[in-house]
């Protein structure tokens, strides 16, 4: 199914979208990845307050490119998501609720989906450069040191994702490899 959604990402809108909707993503994004990710656990461990308001965020797991003069940004794909699963309960725990990235999740990521009322995104890899016309502003909000990790705040237009697992744990990758394997099983 097809779905517009503007956000926040609260838990009501997180809970109507299932493993396999086509999702076009319009609001505020931040951006991070496993350096930045490290550096606002360690944040969240020291009782300090992360310098966003993760309550009902969407994060997307990219690195982007140094923009090109006059463009916002430059290529801006997805990285992949499992080099964050050690800290995405955490920032689930917080209020964080979507994630945008590429590959398999870990079990413990699932469970705090459920837990939290999460959701995975999956972005096309390789079409950073065509994901990056979707991003209408970017503003670097914290850990400029890290470079292409530092934590953005990004405005998307119509971003095309697929839900790849829900807030109830369904997972496409694996209702897809069985409805694969089932349609080509020979007898």
């Amino acid at each position: 199914m097809e779905k517009y959604i503007t956000l926040p990402l609260t838990e009501e809108l997180v809970r109507t979208l299932h493993a396999g909707d086509t999702v076009y993503l319009t609001g505020t994004v931040y951006t991070s990845r496993d350096a930045g990710h490290k550096r606002m656990c360690e944040t969240l461990a020291k009782g300090e307050e992360l310098p966003f308001d993760p309550m009902d965020a969407t994060i997307y797991y990219v690195g982007p490119t140094p923009a090109r003069p006059g463009q916002v940004i430059g290529s801006a794909g997805p990285t992949t998501s499992g080099r964050m699963d050690a800290y995405a309960p955490t920032m689930m725990s917080v209020g964080a609720r979507g994630m945008i990235g590429k590959g398999a999740r870990l079990p413990e990521v699932v469970e705090a989906m459920k837990q939290y009322g999460g959701v995975y995104f999956g972005a096309i890899g390789g079409a950073g450069a065509l994901l990056a016309r979707c991003i209408k502003k970017c503003e670097l909000i914290a850990y400029e040191d890290l470079g292409a990790e530092a934590l953005r705040k990004l405005y998307v237009e119509n971003m095309p994702l697929v839900v790849i697992i829900d807030s109830e744990g369904r997972n496409l990758y694996e209702e897809g490899r069985k409805a694969y394997l089932v349609k080509n099983t020979i007898y």
